[in-house]
């Protein structure tokens, strides 16, 4: 079964960067789609970026688009999402996740991790 461990979530100001990893264990990372989500307080989960086996991606349009970036290396098991020009409300908690088909509907995804705090302070 594939457990993934997210890092890398802290304070930062607005407009500064920062980079989260998710590292799964398991045999099969490679055959898996890996996607980021985040959750602010008192909102929903909402989609932010996934990656393909075949590195195909898609970004949230509206919200993150040219300011995040999704990447992966196989080799080390490890998903990242670099996060640039940071706005107060990026503020969050961000899981990877991880499904077996492409999509960027949440309740497609099998396996979660358990979250890294992103603030951004103003």
């Amino acid at each position: 079964q594939e457990r993934l461990v997210e890092s890398g979530g802290g304070l930062v100001q607005a407009g500064g960067s920062l980079r989260l990893s998710c590292t799964a264990s398991g045999r099969i990372f490679s055959s898996y789609v890996m996607g980021w989500f985040r959750q602010a307080p008192g909102k929903e989960r909402e989609f932010v970026a996934v990656m393909g086996v075949n590195g195909g991606i898609i970004y949230d349009g509206d919200t993150v688009k040219g300011r995040f970036f999704i990447s992966r290396d196989n080799a080390k098991n490890t998903v990242y999402l670099q996060m640039n020009s940071l706005k107060p409300e990026d503020t969050a908690v961000y899981y990877c996740a991880a499904a077996e088909s492409y999509t960027i509907v949440e309740g497609e995804y099998v396996y979660w991790g358990q979250g890294t705090q992103v603030t951004v302070s103003s």
